[in-house]
């Protein structure tokens, strides 16, 4: 592995130990056994290394997420164990989801990122629909994949950020899935 490579895996490192705000320069040298020249000669600053690791590793990062969440239903309730699931993940890969809020603030400013992460949530809405529909993705109407798709992907960002935040307060699996089934109680079916 040459500098350029090294200091991409130390920057992706550095992203999910210390965030990107909090990273510098000599972080990343420290973690890729490189040096601060390193930086300039392959990517021109600190700032454009940090783009190309926040999108190299949200690449890795959602096939981490895919897999934790499309595992298999284990129980009678597919809802229940999906949700189970996304709080295992939370749980379990923290660091990772910080960057991705971290990533999300960052794209403001950044609109290459930003049109990467609008595209990472643009395929989450998709595989949300077709995995709790049970239909291929290629097969899903547009309406499917904006609003059963979009509302997924809401929740998931606000669970997210409860138990981010208050892990000790936020809903388990079980509350969760009974909000929805209170929400679906309320909501008149439409006309």
């Amino acid at each position: 592995m040459g500098h350029r490579e090294q200091l991409l895996e130390g920057a992706k490192k550095a992203l999910l130990e210390k965030g990107y705000a909090r990273t510098t320069a000599r972080d990343i040298v420290a973690l890729s056994a490189t040096n601060l020249a390193s930086i300039g000669y392959h990517y021109g600053s600190t700032e454009a290394l940090m783009t190309a690791a926040m999108l190299s590793a949200m690449e890795e990062w959602g096939d981490t997420v895919g897999r934790a969440l499309g595992e298999p239903a284990a129980g009678d309730d597919p809802m229940l164990d999906f949700w189970r699931r996304v709080i295992r993940s939370i749980q379990t890969d923290r660091p990772l989801w910080l960057a991705s809020i971290e990533v999300a603030l960052q794209a403001e400013h950044n609109p290459q990122l930003r049109e990467q992460l609008a595209g990472g949530i643009q395929a989450g809405r998709s595989g949300m629909a077709a995995m709790l529909t049970g239909t291929p993705e290629d097969q899903l109407d547009e309406a499917t994949v904006r609003s059963l798709g979009s509302v997924q992907m809401a929740l998931m960002s606000g669970v997210l950020t409860q138990w981010l935040t208050d892990p000790k307060n936020a809903p388990s699996a079980e509350e969760i899935v009974a909000g929805i089934r209170a929400l679906n109680a309320v909501v008149p079916p439409a006309a």
